[in-house]
């Protein structure tokens, strides 16, 4: 059996500890196994922060940039066998597999041509200047320098490719050392795609290291100049967030956390139009893709109460047509959870909420005879303030629909008690409801996304993550924020305001530059 490597100190290193085996989701067969005992975790930090910092900050964002933009090309070229490695070990049908291997590379791609726009500067100027004095002579400018220490990324199962490549994009445009831990149940891919960043001597030494399995004493090593990004479980979060040495040194953390996304009809839409045919797409779409296994996932679906009948039956015709099976087949659209915790897991999550709603298609039983399938799964609630809707989220093809008046109000506060999200969909084309609940849900969420029939055509699904947008979202879904353009590079960098002779100060880059924040 195949045991992950981890790729420290600039070699593979085998761990030495008892070994956690990895499994085809579909077949329940074991493939591979991790361990990443007898690593020096502290020499891995001193290496990123004397070898790997060092190499990048003496770099401009436009060399850092081509780097990143070298990466994706070298990740791109090995698509076809990362893709089959995806469908393997992670369960994914190809379209999924895709989807994640090509957001990773996209974004790579993204902020290198970002990169290269910010040119042979290596200070960012965030804002515009301002006078300080009787004259513009004292003249006072916020900027942002790369932070001294390294960023550990502690990534998800779900997008093994994309969650570690978009963080690892913006801390190396930054000028900041990236160490990679992947989720350990789709390690497989992570780790194949580290190899060949690894394997393409792209970056300089110390610029990228991974780690397969256990982070061990890492976390105790990190100090005031060090980062942490996190995708995962709020009991996680929790852990790290509160971990003695992160609130001893202030180690600045990221979090991205649960989320109870939710999905809401306005009374304006009619069945026949662009925009309800959109909210079925998207909503049929995030039950199923990655089966269910995305943090931006709808899992509450609140409809005007007269329309629940109409929208249940045609979410469940739409459900029907998708094709659940063995992901190597070319009609297969869902595949199995990614693992054996994932999939008990989501069924006792289903059963709980069976007691309190009615399952109209799907449900907790064991999809297959072999392999971790669950059906896609629409409930209907019997009461949409039952506790459960707004406080369990079940991550898998589940959803529920939340019966409500129509009122753009009563709708944000239903939402509202999910504890904030990292996107809602809310599908109108009345400008004064919108408004209303724009100004109810923003304060929840990280992003929203507003669908009519304006841009029905034109518009990509409220799912998918953009690097240009900010990702993240307050309360529940951890209070952070990664991508958006520039400001993704924000969390890595230091911003301090210089105060002097002004034509020193803008020395550092053009006045006219992007501000960040």
């Amino acid at each position: 059996m195949q045991t992950l490597e981890s790729l420290v100190l600039g070699r593979a290193v085998r761990g030495s500890d008892a070994p956690v085996q990895l499994h085809n989701p579909s077949t329940e067969e074991a493939l591979a196994d991790v361990r990443s005992g007898g690593i020096d975790f502290r020499a891995v930090v001193e290496y990123a922060r004397a070898t790997g910092g060092p190499a990048l900050r003496a770099m401009s964002f436009a060399q850092r940039g081509a780097l990143l933009k070298a990466l994706s090309g070298a990740i791109h070229a090995e698509r076809e066998a990362l893709i089959e490695l995806s469908i393997q070990n992670a369960g994914t049908p190809r379209g999924d597999a895709k989807f994640d291997i090509d957001g990773a590379t996209g974004t790579l791609a993204y902020y290198g041509a970002l990169g290269e726009t910010l040119g042979d500067r290596r200070v960012l100027f965030d804002g515009e200047g301002v006078q300080l004095g009787r004259t513009a002579r004292f003249w006072g400018q916020h900027v942002l320098v790369p932070r001294l220490g390294a960023a550990v990324h502690i990534n998800a199962f779900n997008f093994p490719a994309w969650n570690m490549m978009e963080k690892a994009a913006c801390a190396l445009l930054a000028g900041v050392p990236v160490i990679e831990k992947p989720g350990t149940s789709t390690a497989m891919l992570a780790a194949r795609i580290a190899r060949i960043v690894h394997d393409s001597g792209i970056l300089p030494a110390g610029a990228w290291q991974f780690i397969a399995g256990s982070v061990g004493d890492l976390i105790a090593h990190l100090d005031a100049q060090d980062s942490i990004a996190f995708t995962g479980s709020s009991r996680t979060a929790a852990l790290l967030r509160g971990h003695p040495n992160v609130v001893r040194n202030n180690v600045r953390i990221n979090l991205e956390a649960d989320s109870l996304n939710a999905a809401i009809l306005a009374p304006d839409v009619d069945s026949s139009s662009e925009t309800y045919a959109l909210f079925l797409s998207n909503v049929a779409l995030d039950i199923t893709q990655k089966s269910g296994q995305k943090c931006t996932a709808v899992r509450r679906i609140l409809v005007p109460r007269e329309r629940v009948g109409d929208v249940r039956a045609d979410l469940v015709a739409a459900l029907a047509k998708v094709k659940l099976g063995d992901p190597t087949l070319t009609e297969t659209r869902m595949g199995p959870l990614a693992s054996k915790a994932q999939f008990d897991e989501v069924r006792a999550g289903i059963a709980r909420l069976a007691g309190v709603a009615e399952v109209a298609c799907g449900g907790a039983e064991r999809a297959r005879d072999r392999g971790y399938f669950v059906a896609p799964t629409l409930l209907v609630a019997r009461d949409a303030n039952a506790d459960v809707f707004h406080a369990d989220e079940v991550f898998g093809p589940a959803a529920c629909v939340l019966a409500y008046s129509g009122a753009a109000d009563e709708a944000a506060a239903l939402v509202a008690r999910g504890g904030g999200g990292l996107v809602a969909s809310a599908y109108s084309n009345a400008g004064d409801w919108v408004e209303r609940i724009v100004l109810g849900l923003a304060p929840w969420h990280g992003r929203l996304w507003l669908g009519s029939d304006r841009m029905a055509e034109q518009s990509l699904p409220p799912g998918m993550v953009l690097p240009a947008s900010i990702h993240g979202g307050p309360g529940r879904a951890g209070g952070g924020e990664e991508l958006g353009g520039l400001r993704g590079l924000a969390f890595y960098q230091q911003r301090t305001a210089l105060q002097g002779f002004k034509s020193q100060i803008t020395a550092f880059g053009p006045v006219e530059s992007s501000a960040v924040s």
